[in-house]
């Protein structure tokens, strides 16, 4: 699974289950498109580019930026070849239990190298629709 430099700045057991802030670094590439039965997820990009669709809506997204996806509303996003770091931050929290589920810890904070494969699909699915998300292509 992933091995992307991730910290989680804010957990649901640190804020009373009301938030999750996790700081991402991501590498080129996009999210499938997927949805979340839980929680509300917002983005604030601290470096990079990338590409949201939220709801069919398509917003270019710099440093600076701030994304909200609502809680049941379809939505990817597309990093450009430079990679970004984000927090991703989801109320009410408890969404990094699907980080830590879908992930390998790292083994420093920069990126790695591509991965020689695709993930398994499949097991990806069963991580998210464990923790009420699901993907939807």
């Amino acid at each position: 699974m992933a091995r992307l430099p991730r910290r989680h700045k804010a957990t649901a057991a640190q804020t009373g289950g009301q938030m999750s802030i996790i700081e991402t670094t991501d590498v080129p590439g996009a999210t499938p498109l997927h949805v979340h039965h839980r929680e509300d997820e917002s983005f604030w990009l601290i470096e990079g580019h990338a590409t949201f669709e939220v709801g069919g809506t398509t917003v270019e997204a710099h440093a600076g930026d701030f994304l909200f996806a609502p809680r049941g509303v379809p939505h990817r996003y597309t990093v450009d070849a430079a990679g970004c770091r984000m927090l991703v931050i989801t109320t009410p929290g408890g969404f990094e239990e699907l980080v830590i589920a879908m992930s390998e810890p790292a083994a420093a904070r920069t990126l790695p190298p591509p991965a020689a494969e695709e993930p398994d699909w499949e097991r990806v699915a069963a991580i998210a629709h464990a923790h009420g998300c699901e993907l939807l292509g």
